[in-house]
């Protein structure tokens, strides 16, 4: 797998690209950059320069700085948010795929109810009682989205739990822990990764809309669609302030997209 995802260029680029914005979020501290949250009034809406890269938005604060320090909270928050999805999603649904019976009747109406809400009007109405703040947006995001990680994963146990060397192990007697981390669980790793990697670029969209929206981060923090929400006053005297945080999210959320169509491909046992 890993041989044939080297020879696509279109995934190495996407790695790549991906680890740079990664980096450089993880080192935004350590990198010579102006303070992401001071304000100068008497340079605001500056054009780029050599002082400011990027500009500055209408606080007189460095558009580049703040760009690279929300790096921490657009897309590490949406790892956090992914990998807690992940974890709960894969959890309920080993449990019902493999046990069957009763609990899986009650999980998969758990599940049905979870499903049957529009995301965003849940992920909405979840912010409004918690209240804004990026932790809260957090985990109305896994609360929306774990449900359908569970019924996927749901779907891949039963297939593989008709597997022979996982028929084997039950009539010889192995333990459901064994079964389940050694037989199950690697073998929905590959399914998992593909999705995870595809619902990157939504969980990040999700992310910025609630910022958007005032729901996510609150001011002075630096993040990118609270910098969106931050430049609608000004886009026409200043587009620039807009164009920069939609384009970082649009390019990142291609490069997420385009990485799971190549992972698939690369799993995909019918590709050559």
């Amino acid at each position: 797998m890993l041989r044939r995802l080297l020879k696509d260029k279109s995934a190495v680029v996407c790695v790549a690209f991906i680890v740079v914005v990664m980096a450089a979020g993880l080192l935004a501290d350590t990198v010579p950059l102006n303070n992401p949250n001071k304000v100068n009034v008497l340079a605001k809406l500056q054009a780029p320069s050599f002082a400011y890269p990027l500009g500055t938005d209408h606080l007189g604060r460095c558009t580049l700085a703040r760009l690279v320090h929300g790096i921490r909270l657009t897309i590490f928050l949406s790892l956090l948010t992914m990998c807690c999805t992940i974890a709960l999603g894969s959890a309920v649904g080993l449990l019902s795929g493999y046990f069957r019976g009763r609990v899986d009747e009650v999980v998969m109406r758990v599940c049905d109810v979870m499903l049957s809400f529009p995301s965003q009007v849940m992920i909405l109405a979840v912010v409004g009682v918690l209240g804004p703040g990026m932790m809260n947006v957090v985990a109305a995001n896994i609360l929306i989205k774990w449900a359908w990680y569970g019924r996927m994963i749901r779907s891949s146990v039963i297939r593989y739990g008709e597997k022979g060397y996982v028929l084997f192990s039950k009539v010889s007697g192995t333990g459901a822990p064994y079964i389940v981390f050694r037989h199950l669980l690697p073998g929905v790793a590959s399914e998992l990764l593909v999705l995870a990697s595809l619902d990157m670029g939504w969980v990040i969209l999700n992310i910025s809309t609630l910022s958007f929206l005032g729901l996510g981060v609150q001011a002075p923090t630096a993040e990118w669609g609270a910098m969106l929400n931050e430049a609608k006053d000004v886009m026409v005297r200043a587009p620039l302030q807009m164009l920069v945080p939609g384009v970082a999210i649009m390019t990142v959320v291609a490069a997420f997209n385009m990485l799971g169509d190549s992972l698939r491909d690369a799993l995909d046992p019918k590709t050559v």
